[in-house]
């Protein structure tokens, strides 16, 4: 599987724009019509206001034109998705001169970036909402309603909508997210996702596992534990991450880590899948890989964003572990999960990056080599590190060329990858049709690479065992040889 962008988090592009659907409620009177952009975190976030706004007499629309609130859940990481989002805008502008009554909102990342943009100059939207501030919306909604533009941006040091039961929206009803940090600490200077984001803090533990078997109990078999950087989930009660020092010795005794939190989730529901995104080098830590060791259902796959392999550019780009430490990291998951899956993040082209650099990318890709990844040229994001400081000096050419050879070497590494699973038995959770054969399954194995089979009598959720047979750089054919022990 390759992807040319991707950023920190993985950017489905499959997704992008989506529009939400939910049961209708036949008391609701108002009509919500959602997209989103940008990561698994936004649609997460879209679930969380889709739940709020329910309860505020709104059932989704996907007409358009039928909505009375249009809401655009926005990403600031690529330059890409800001332009599509002002194109839908200037779409949403035109459907509200023939239906005065619509209220446009813009929420998420891109909010809290452009407030005055969007509210002041150029007049294109009702009400901005940031990341942090979706319970305001029943408040901020009267305002609009009352012909007063509305807004909030205000980041939180604690909120983590730990409360809210997200409605699961488009959802194929086996696989669901599970959004267990807000923010990110970590100041890597071509990220925009601290300023838009803010701080990191956790969520309740108890009220993860709340949600993990709530989902269980609605038959879903596999979740995904999110948030900007896992690694470093750290609940004591309650606050912002970088404060546990001036935390009581009980809060410290008692509180949570991720290695923990992952501990407790596969042992609530010993039968579940359990996936985690995304990981931070410097944040994961040995009892991590020791704990997806010991539970079997913690599939052996970890994203592990490297973004360069010159010790130089690591540096200038903030992020915190060498070369080296990274080649340990990758050494001790290897020795203590010696079949785990990696993928990773490269930004290619960043400034000051010299051939020499990009060799240093190559060898590091050569010694690990991913199953997958996400790979793309830098462009300069406003607001960041890195476009206050640093001139975007490499010349677009050098860019392309530079990408391409990553991603040809990460073409053939993934074809190693897959190849070393040919004969082998593995189990598959089901999780729809493939997209090229309506006569066969599509599901994944426990190293999150896509796995093809006849469907025979099996359905959508089982978890099947497949002899692999044959394959491509990104997908395994096989047939199933009856269930696994999981149903």
């Amino acid at each position: 599987m390759i992807k040319s962008e991707g950023i920190e988090k993985i950017i489905d592009e499959s997704q992008q724009g989506t529009t939400l659907a939910l049961e209708k409620n036949d008391s609701n009177g108002r009509k919500l019509y959602i997209e989103s952009y940008g990561c698994q975190m936004n649609f997460s976030d879209s679930e969380i206001v889709a739940s709020i706004l329910a309860k505020e007499g709104f059932n989704t629309t996907q007409k358009l034109e039928e909505a009375d609130l249009v809401l655009v859940n926005t990403c600031s990481i690529r330059e890409k998705a800001e332009l599509t989002v002002r194109k839908r805008l200037e779409k949403f502008n035109a459907v509200k001169k023939t239906n005065p009554g619509m209220k446009v909102g813009v929420l998420g990342c891109m909010a809290e970036r452009l407030k005055s943009k969007f509210l002041e100059e150029e007049k294109i939207v009702d009400m901005v909402v940031g990341p942090d501030a979706y319970k305001d919306l029943p408040n901020l909604i009267q305002e609009i309603d009352e012909g007063r533009n509305a807004v909030n941006v205000i980041l939180s040091k604690d909120e983590t909508y730990g409360d809210i039961a997200p409605v699961r929206l488009n959802s194929n009803g086996v696989s669901a997210f599970v959004s267990i940090t807000r923010g990110c600490d970590n100041m890597c200077t071509f990220c925009v996702v601290p300023f838009t984001r803010g701080r990191e803090r956790s969520r309740d533990p108890q009220s993860i596992l709340e949600e993990v078997n709530d989902l269980w109990e609605k038959g879903f078999k596999e979740i995904t534990l999110l948030g900007q950087n896992v690694d470093s989930y750290l609940w004591y009660g309650g606050g912002l991450k970088k404060d546990f020092e001036k935390a009581s010795e009980i809060q410290k005794a008692a509180s949570v880590n991720f290695a923990r939190l992952l501990e407790l989730t596969a042992k609530a529901q010993p039968k579940m899948r359990i996936r985690f995104s995304t990981s931070n080098p410097q944040d994961m830590t040995l009892d991590v890989i020791e704990a997806m060791a010991k539970y079997e259902n913690i599939c052996n796959y970890i994203h592990l964003p490297v973004q360069s392999g010159s010790n130089r550019i690591l540096k200038a780009m903030n992020r915190l572990h060498t070369r080296e430490e990274y080649f340990e990291l990758i050494n001790n998951i290897k020795k203590i999960i010696p079949d785990c899956a990696i993928s990773q993040d490269m930004i290619t082209g960043f400034p000051t990056e010299t051939e020499e650099d990009h060799k240093d990318t190559l060898s590091l890709m050569e010694y690990v080599k991913y199953d997958f990844g996400f790979m793309f040229a830098y462009s300069e994001r406003p607001g960041t590190m890195a476009a206050r400081k640093l001139e975007d000096d490499i010349p677009e050419e050098t860019k392309k060329r530079r990408l391409t050879e990553i991603i040809d070497l990460q073409q053939q590494h993934s074809l190693y990858r897959t190849q070393l699973h040919l004969n082998k038995t593995q189990e598959v959770l089901i999780e729809g049709p493939s997209k090229k054969s309506d006569a066969h399954w599509k599901g994944r194995n426990s190293q999150n690479t896509v796995v093809v089979f006849p469907k025979e009598n099996y359905k959508i959720g089982d978890f099947v065992n497949v002899k692999i047979n044959e394959c491509t750089s990104a997908t395994l054919i096989g047939e199933a040889i009856g269930y696994s022990k999981n149903n």
